[in-house]
């Protein structure tokens, strides 16, 4: 077969040279393919190490803060509060950081029966968590969200909280009281309710309204 007009007779060494041309670019093609899908897949790889470091973290969180879950924080000398007062406490939080300032302090109600017993309150009404007050003249706690009132003991005397006060685990140690203050009371962690209120039957853990 001739070839076109004006274009030069092919030999074969000018076909070997097309066909090493071919192969090159055909080399050259394979290897931006190659290139594109290994940076596809280290993309890929970033955005999921992106959205399950959280979920990691999440999971992991109660393993790997187990130990603080079972923080005893020190209240102060058992000498320092008095046979039948109430008085208000600051303990700083187990699970904050440095950076986190005055925001890392919880407030608690401590009540010293008599001796070594006690009673230490959550600060935080059992209708919503607003900050209930302790009234010493009426010897009564009183939400001022929406009107829960509690008795001395922590009993609910009035209001929309179907329950009594959270009260903290504690224990005196060297002349210190000390509160389990790695958790917050709660029913989510079945603390306890205050005194006076009968467990399920059956079972160890009281009742909730």
């Amino acid at each position: 077969m001739s070839p076109e007009p004006g274009l030069p007779e092919p030999n074969q060494e000018s076909v070997v040279e097309h066909a090493k041309k071919v192969a090159r670019d055909g080399e050259a093609g394979v290897s931006r393919r190659t290139f594109l899908f290994k940076v596809s897949l280290a993309v890929n790889a970033l955005v999921a190490a992106a959205i399950a470091t959280p979920v990691v973290a999440y999971l992991l969180g109660p393993i790997r803060r187990k130990g603080r879950y079972n923080s005893w924080i020190v209240l102060g000398e058992v000498s320092g509060y008095h046979d039948g007062e109430t008085v208000l406490a600051t303990y700083r939080n187990p699970h904050t950081n440095e950076w986190d300032g005055d925001t890392g302090n919880v407030a608690c109600y401590v009540r010293r029966e008599t001796g070594n017993s006690f009673t230490v309150f959550a600060v935080n009404c059992a209708h919503l968590g607003c900050p209930v007050r302790w009234f010493p003249q009426s010897e009564l706690f009183m939400c001022p969200c929406h009107g829960g009132v509690y008795y001395s003991n922590g009993e609910r005397a009035a209001g929309p909280p179907e329950r009594g006060l959270f009260t903290y685990d504690y224990r005196v140690a060297g002349g210190k009281l000390m509160i389990d203050a790695g958790q917050m009371p709660t029913l989510a962690n079945e603390a306890k309710l205050v005194k006076g209120i009968l467990p399920c039957p059956g079972t160890n853990k009281p009742t909730i309204g």
